[in-house]
């Protein structure tokens, strides 16, 4: 199965190009990097272009401005050829060698998502802001109870995901929207969902975190939403249809 990993970049000069050299060393044999520069006002797109000029799985596309994070990985899922597609931040707050262990159930037939999770077992997390962790615990508690699921980290980067389960979405959410619309909308159709246990080495805001309280106040409205009124809208209804009858015809061309 061919991998595509999909990166998400704004002003992130200085660390893109190692996180794009750690992902070109992935020991998979069929995989692309599509990154999409979303607007940057640093020297992120020529470090972008410099690196694809020397790995020959990259490839690269620039938003003419700043879109935000659900635009980015929307254009790189419309670019991408991949069976599986999976989420790896321009930061390095996420370790790109992980990423075997997160696509790992998909690849067993287990999962059709699996979510990269910080707050399983945890291999290691770098202590950071408490109200970070009672926000990311709160959002994901608010979902869980209109999804029914379980989850432990509905903000996770790392997600994973069969095509036939992603690429059917029109993301409509803003900034870091998508992580509460892709989980609530999976969450209605028959996708199997997974976590697996991450490590974790965030920033400070001085090292260019650049999450804040006005992301966390829309995610509430967000959870709201994906969850109580846009799946039951026509194009939540065509949505979930198209992933269920996609993983039906699917499971029985397998069995």
């Amino acid at each position: 199965m061919k991998i595509s990993v999909l990166v998400p970049a704004f002003n992130e000069q200085a660390t893109i190009a190692s996180v794009l050299q750690r992902l070109h060393e992935l020991p998979f044999d069929d995989f692309e990097i599509v990154v999409v520069d979303d607007g940057s006002t640093d020297e992120t797109a020529a470090r972008i272009a410099q690196a694809a000029s020397n790995l020959h799985r990259v490839r690269w596309f620039r938003q003419d401005r700043n879109l935000g994070k659900t635009a980015a990985i929307s254009k790189a899922i419309s670019e991408s050829t991949g069976d599986i597609l999976i989420v790896q931040d321009a930061d390095l707050e996420y370790d790109p060698t992980e990423i075997p262990d997160v696509i790992d159930p998909i690849l067993k037939d287990v999962a059709d998502v699996v979510y990269g999770s910080r707050f399983l077992v945890k291999r290691a997390s770098r202590v950071l802001y408490f109200y970070h962790y009672v926000a990311n615990k709160f959002l994901t508690l608010l979902s869980n109870l209109l999804t029914n699921r379980n989850m432990s980290d509905i903000e996770t980067c790392y997600k994973a995901f069969r095509r036939d389960v992603l690429a059917p979405m029109n993301l409509t959410s803003r900034g870091f929207g998508m992580e509460v619309e892709i989980t609530a909308l999976i969450c209605k159709t028959h996708a199997r969902t997974y976590e697996v246990p991450i490590s974790y080495y965030g920033r400070t805001y001085d090292e260019g975190k650049k999450i804040g309280l006005s992301d966390g106040i829309a995610a509430i409205w967000y959870i709201l939403y994906y969850n109580l009124f846009a799946p039951w809208t026509p194009d939540g209804q065509r949505y979930i249809a198209t992933v269920n009858d996609s993983l039906e015809r699917r499971r029985k061309k397998v069995s």
